[in-house]
């Protein structure tokens, strides 16, 4: 390999983790990273009703322990009618014990959740995020969502407002 071809491999190298650096020192999260740029989180929330019922029978027997969210209600403000929006809350697990989430359940199928499957390990943070679809809501919408797992204060609500304004 010539010379100038590993000075340019390493000067790629050293860029992306110099961006890498500056991402995780801004606090900048993973998920609004990925918002950001219009992808999509690779972990599809669709699981059959059975696997969900195994899945929360499960966590169901396991250990408890205590999740934390600091901001439990978010308003989007003013929505234009048909747009998607996303909100990330971030759950905090307090207390001794993996925390496992089995499942964010919605109040109304215009509400998409995202929730890790891996276990969240006590002091550390995971992420909750809800997208709301606004096509054929039109004027003030309340939604909630319920965090279930293995936390001793679960079912936890967290939940958002806005005022959807016709396009």
């Amino acid at each position: 390999m010539n010379s100038s071809l590993k000075t340019i491999l390493l000067t790629v190298l050293t860029l992306s983790l110099f961006a890498i650096a500056l991402v995780e020192l801004s606090g900048v999260s993973r998920t609004a990273l990925l918002n950001k740029l219009g992808m999509e989180e690779n972990h599809a929330q669709q699981m059959s009703k059975e696997d969900q019922a195994k899945r929360d029978s499960e966590v169901k027997k396991m250990p408890k322990t205590t999740l934390e969210v600091a901001e439990t209600k978010f308003d989007f403000g003013h929505v234009i009618a048909g747009t998607k929006v996303r909100h990330t809350w971030k759950v905090k697990n307090i207390g001794t014990n993996p925390l496992v989430i089995s499942n964010v359940q919605t109040s109304c199928g215009c509400t998409a959740p995202f929730y890790p499957k891996e276990p969240i390990l006590p002091g550390t943070i995971g992420e909750v995020t809800l997208e709301f679809n606004s096509a054929g809501k039109e004027g003030q919408v309340l939604k909630n969502a319920l965090i279930m797992g293995n936390a001793d204060n679960a079912p936890f609500s967290i939940g958002f407002v806005a005022q959807v304004d016709k396009k």
